[in-house]
Formats: structure tokens, C-alpha cells, sequence
């Protein structure tokens, strides 16, 4: 099947819902006899979480995010209209067919580049998991062109993305997670490095603390004395393996449980104690810097999906 044909499938999929069952499909039924400029409500349906990745898709017109970054791989397929980003002091754009690369840590917006708005599906993957396809021996993948036409990592995520409606098997996710790690060295800019098995026991050892205390406040010191490694050698060493800094990691775990109260319709300023963070302020500056929009817009988001 062309490329050209499963773009089309997928994009009558996202406008009448996979197999007539995608919740976001609702507020398009109304409207399909109108022009595409005006055929679809600003919405952002969320698949239920699976071995931490996260997967939607998401409508808009106009300004959808503002600069922001997260702590993943960001990779999607532009289903509908112009995609348009800042990404890495440059601005882009992305149409059907494209395939979206999204390096861990950059900071990038998101706008649709027409009046007509823009669809699109993205999956946002663990540094942890491309990592591991090769035992975390060597340093992450960076691709440097945001923006690529590559039909095998393209139908990789066609296959992980095309059903929202259900969590992956783990065979389907593993086999999705070899073929995308594939896909990004093939399109790496740049040799990876080889990282020494005591660095590597090192990270691992951290992120593991981080992920376990993600509610306490972690010291340096205290990280130092579990892994063996001084705090800027850990920081360069978590950097290459996890693409992101322990701080950061950290922040990004608290506010993955935070989202996670927020589905459950938990008051923001109980979310914001309930993961860590200081005050409801703190968290809102965390949360608009790592997803480009305030926690109340990312509720009523959420809301238009149903």
C-alpha cells in the first residue's frame, strides 16, 4: 500500500473515528457536510497510558501550543492541514505524509499553519525505551531534520498510533519500539558514543531513585553517594542515555503523576501538593513550560474529546 493511500485512510480515520468509535469523531458528525476550514472542534483525546508512553491526537486551529519541551521523543504523523513549529531556532512546517522527529529536551510551539486547522497524532516515547533496543550502550539518536519522509518509520507509527481506543500488546509495542529505534539511527545526523558500563549502571541506578521518590526532594549529594559518580559527570552521563538532566527528569515524573490526578478530576491545588510541587503556582509554571499550555486549557481540551 503507497503512502499516498494510507495518509488518505488515516485521515478519513481521524475525521469519522476509527472504525466509528473514536470519541474525538463526535463533534465532527455535525459537520461534515461543511468545509474542512470549520469540520472539527479544538479537542485532544489522550489513549490510555502504556509502559509510560503517551499517545493522542490532537485538533486545532490557530496557536495550539506556545515553546515548550519535554523529556521524551516526540514523534508523529501530520493527519490534516499544515503543521507549523519553531524547533531549534528555525521555523517548519510538516503535511500529510510527513513524519514529525522530536528530540528529547528541545524546545518547539505548535501552530496549524492554515485556516483550516490542523489534525495530527503523536506519541511521545521514552528515551528509556529506544535506549534499551541496544542494552543503553551507546548514547540516543539525534536527528536533526524535525520534519522527514521515511515510509518505514512512518508506518511504525501509523501501526501504534491508528487505534487510541486501546492500550498496545506488549509484543505489538515492543515490535513498534524496535522499528522507530531503527528509523532514528538511520536518520541520526551524528555517530552516536559508546557509554562505559559503570556510567551506564550509574544513570540507570538514578533514574530509578528519581522515579521512586519523585515526590521528595532529591539532593546531589544524595545522588553522588548512590551511583559513585560526581554530580556533573552523572549530569553528562544521565544526559547521553536519558537525553534530558536528573532535575529535569525528575520534574517531568512529578508532573506525569499530576496529569494523571487531573484525569481523575482532582482540584488543581490538591494535584499540585499530591506531585510534589510546591504550590499550585509552581506547578502551573512547570506544566506550561514542559506542555505549552496552563493545566486549566489542558483539561478543557480533554473535555472537547468526549
Amino acid at each position: 500500500m503507497t503512502m499516498a493511500i494510507l495518509v488518505s485512510n488515516m485521515q478519513k480515520n481521524s475525521v469519522r473515528g476509527f472504525q466509528e468509535t473514536e470519541p474525538l469523531a463526535r463533534h465532527a458528525v455535525s459537520s461534515l457536510e461543511r468545509s474542512c476550514k470549520t469540520g472539527f472542534a479544538d479537542g485532544m483525546h489522550i489513549a490510555p497510558p502504556s509502559r509510560g508512553i503517551e499517545r493522542i491526537e490532537a485538533r486545532f486551529h490557530g496557536n495550539g501550543f506556545s515553546p515548550h519541551r519535554h523529556d521524551t521523543y516526540a514523534l508523529g504523523l501530520t493527519l490534516h492541514g499544515v503543521q507549523t513549529f519553531r524547533y531549534r531556532g528555525a521555523g517548519r512546517f510538516s503535511n500529510p505524509g510527513n513524519v514529525i522527529v522530536l528530540h528529547p529536551d528541545e524546545v518547539h510551539d505548535g501552530a496549524a499553519g492554515t485556516e483550516e486547522g490542523l489534525i495530527y497524532r503523536m506519541i511521545y516515547l521514552p528515551p528509556d525505551l529506544i535506549g534499551a533496543v541496544n542494552g543503553h550502550r551507546t548514547s540516543l539518536p539525534f536527528v536533526a531534520d524535525p520534519v522527514v519522509r521515511d515510509m518505514r518509520l512512518w508506518q511504525a507509527l501509523a501501526d501504534i498510533l491508528c487505534d487510541l481506543e486501546h492500550e498496545p500488546g506488549d509484543l505489538a509495542l515492543d515490535d513498534v519500539v524496535m522499528r522507530v529505534e531503527a528509523g532514528l539511527r538511520r536518520r541520526a545526523s551524528s555517530r552516536v558514543t559508546t557509554v562505559q558500563a559503570a556510567a551506564r549502571t550509574a544513570v540507570l541506578y538514578a533514574r530509578d531513585i528519581l522515579e521512586d521518590c519523585c515526590r521528595e526532594e532529591i539532593r546531589s549529594e544524595a545522588l553522588e553517594a548512590a551511583t559513585g559518580l560526581d554530580r556533573y559527570e552523572l549530569a553528562r552521563q544521565f544526559r547521553r542515555l536519558l537525553g534530558t538532566s536528573p532535575h529535569h527528569y525528575l520534574v517531568m515524573r512529578r508532573l506525569d503523576r499530576a496529569k494523571q490526578l487531573m484525569a481523575a478530576s482532582g482540584r488543581l491545588a490538591d494535584v499540585a501538593a499530591d506531585a510534589g510541587f510546591a504550590d499550585q503556582a509552581h506547578f502551573t509554571r512547570h506544566f506550561r513550560k514542559t506542555f505549552g499550555m496552563t493545566p486549566g486549557r489542558w483539561i478543557a481540551l480533554r473535555k472537547n474529546a468526549r
